[in-house]
Parts: structure tokens; sequence; C-alpha cells
């Protein structure tokens, strides 16, 4: 953070400190003193939490990626999400209760009734989100029926995994481990990873290339760049500096058991069918993201039975792939379903859809899919609400 963006989080923090304060006095000091003091002391710790990580980002002397660094940042930001903003939309219908009785005085009980239902809703939604939901992980098993599809190879059972963002995993990397022997325990064929695994840069990874390395699978692992995996978020880093970290970040990649496609394909032989798997890597950040080079990533491929590609940004579907190749299934992730929304066996909605309209699930134009995959950890806020992480487990199907 800047020292401006410093001073500026301080004053917010201080200002928001003293307003709710003086709404729980105005509010329940000379109604119920006992409530007054219980919630005082309840929003002190919270306050306390505050400060505490506030004050341990702003004085943090290591690498920017470490991801004790990370961790913290968004650990901060659920806090803001939590108590910060619940706290300003009471003492905004607080205050505003005091200015339509500004004649009579006193302030508007309802108002601010409602404005403690409402932050305490928001609170409580906030806490399972992070305590629960981000680690209610949802296995997603479905089929895609592909025309014409060579019935020596139906039945091909391919793991999705995309935007683990590593630092997610900060002190949990038991549940990590948990998820790698539950990929293993499909018994899948293929592996493929969409891209992002950290947020930052290479740091993130924390040794957790050993903890990947365990999810194998019979034919092999492949992976892509996400636009997070570039450097991209970097902050003060130099085009040489993101270079490196791209570098050091393919490493890790390939010692997680990997095999990375850089703007390029590998073809298979399984079972005497050759299978294509072409892998463009995604830069820059929304809404400019960069595609990779799809054409340079299909020279050369010529006589294949079947074309699998991996694409971060499941945008690039529309603006490449469809009616343009024949591509039969392309696997993406990158909207997370934007952390928040509705999931339900007949419905599904999240505000991702402005920004992505595949934002997750299964999609089909003519005869070519797209599966976006919602992604295994969270980025920027430490929280899912109603939007669980998942590994997608897609079996390949003759009509």
């Amino acid at each position: 953070m800047t020292i401006p963006e410093v001073m500026l989080a301080f004053a917010i923090l201080i200002l928001v400190e003293v307003l709710t304060f003086i709404v729980l006095k105005e509010h329940f000091y000379f109604r119920s003193k006992p409530k007054f003091f219980i919630l005082l002391t309840a929003n002190m710790i919270l306050s306390f939490l505050l400060w505490f990580l506030l004050i341990k980002i702003t004085t943090f002397k290591g690498f920017y990626d470490e991801p004790v660094n990370i961790a913290t940042q968004m650990n901060l930001t659920g806090l803001m999400c939590a108590v910060v903003f619940p706290r300003i939309l009471l003492s905004f219908l607080h205050f505003s209760g005091r200015l339509l009785r500004f004649r009579k005085g006193g302030h508007s009980v309802w108002l601010t009734r409602a404005g403690i239902l409402l932050s305490s809703g928001i609170f409580v939604i906030v806490a399972l989100g992070s305590f629960a939901g981000r680690f209610n992980f949802k296995t997603e098993m479905l089929t895609v029926r592909i025309k014409g599809l060579d019935p020596k190879i139906s039945g091909l059972r391919i793991v999705q995994l995309s935007d683990m963002h590593l630092a997610s995993f900060y002190h949990h990397h038991d549940l990590l481990e948990d998820l790698m022997d539950e990929v293993k325990s499909y018994n899948p064929d293929l592996i493929i990873n969409t891209g992002d695994f950290v947020n930052f840069g290479w740091r993130e990874f924390d040794r957790c290339d050993t903890i990947l390395l365990k999810a194998t699978s019979r034919y092999g692992n492949f992976a892509v760049f996400g636009n997070h995996d570039m450097g991209t978020y970097l902050p003060n880093s130099s085009d040489s500096e993101k270079q490196a970290n791209t570098i050091k970040m393919n490493d890790l990649i390939t010692a997680s058991g990997y095999r990375m496609l850089n703007d390029e394909h590998i073809i298979l032989n399984i079972k005497g069918f050759n299978i294509a798997f072409i892998g463009v890597n995604t830069a820059g950040r929304h809404p400019d993201i960069i595609h990779g080079d799809l054409h340079k990533a299909m020279e050369g491929l010529d006589s294949v039975d079947f074309k699998i590609l991996l694409a971060h940004d499941p945008n690039q579907w529309k603006q490449d792939v469809t009616r343009k190749t024949d591509i039969s299934l392309t696997l993406s992730g990158h909207t997370h379903g934007l952390q928040m929304g509705i999931m339900t066996k007949r419905f599904k909605w999240s505000p991702s859809h402005y920004f992505y309209p595949e934002w997750n699930g299964l999609f089909k134009e003519g005869e070519q899919y797209l599966y976006v995959n919602r992604g295994l950890g969270v980025l920027a806020i430490p929280f899912r609400i109603w939007m669980p992480p998942e590994i997608t487990i897609l079996t390949l199907s003759s009509e």
C-alpha cells in the first residue's frame, strides 16, 4: 500500500470507529446498559483485529508475493466487508434518522434497528462464506456427448482444476492435500489445469508443488498460464521481473507434475486415437485481457481425431474458437462465479454473468463445447457466498 492509501485507510477506520461508538451509545446506553457494553466489547475485538491486520500489512518488509502477505491482505479485505461496510451502513441509517427527527430531537429507532439487522446479516453472511463457503468444495460430474466420437475413447475421464490461487490454502495445506487425494481417487485418464495457480507471484506456491504432484492421471497432466500467473498484478515490477516470474512459475508448475502448454500443442495417442491438447496463455487484466495466440498454438496440427483447448478466459471461446476452428471441447476457468451468487439444482446465477456470458457450466454452439470451472481458490476476498469451489469431472461419450 502506498503512503496516501495507508493514510486514507487509517482515516476511514478512525471515522467509522467514532461513528459506530456514537450509534451504540445513542441507541443502547439509556435503553439497556448490558447490551451497550456487550456490543461495545464485541466491536472493540473486531476493531483490534482490523487494526492489527492493517498495521501488519503496512509494516511488512518481505517480498510482496509471500503467501503470508497475500493471506493477510485477503483477511483484511474480508474484515472490511464483514465489519467496516456494515458499520458504515448502520451509521448512515442512524444519522439519516437523526436528520429526519431534527426538530423533535433524538433518532429514528426503526431506522437504527433496520441498520442493526442489515449490518448483522451482512456480517453473518460474510463470516459463513469465509469459514465455510470457501471450503465447501463440490465435485461436478457431467457427460459431454460428442457427435462422431470414436467409441474406443468413449468414457475417457478428464478432471479439470482451475484458479487454485494457492495463497488461499496458506495454513490449509492439509485441505489441498485432501483435494489432490480426492482427484487421484477418481482414477482420471487426464488432469487439466486451466491456470491462475497464484494471485501475484511465484512465491505463493509455498512448496505446494509437492502437494499438487500427488494428483496423477493415466495419460498425463496438462496446464496453461492464467493472467495472474504472468506477474500481471505484481506491484512496481518491471518487464524483466515479470518475465523472471513467468520462468519461475513455469518451473514450479512443471515440478507439480504438469506439462505446460505455452501457446503450443501436444498430440497423445490414446487407444489408437490421436487427441490434440492445445494450450494458450492468458495475460492482461479486465477489461484488457490478452489472449494467447491460438493460430500459433495450432500450427502444424493437421491429422488428429479430436481437439481439446485449454484457454483460461472463457470469452476467448466465442472470439477465437466457435465457427472459426474445429476444436470440439474448450476448458476454461477465470470467472470464479465472482465468488458469490445463487447455486441450486435447477437455477444458478451470478453477477459474473454480466462480464462473462459463459461464466460456469457446460455450453454448446453447433458441435463445439465449452466448460467453465468455478475454481478451487479465492481471490482478493476470502469468501465464497453460495458459489462453492469446484472440481470438475468430464466424461466423453459418443452420441
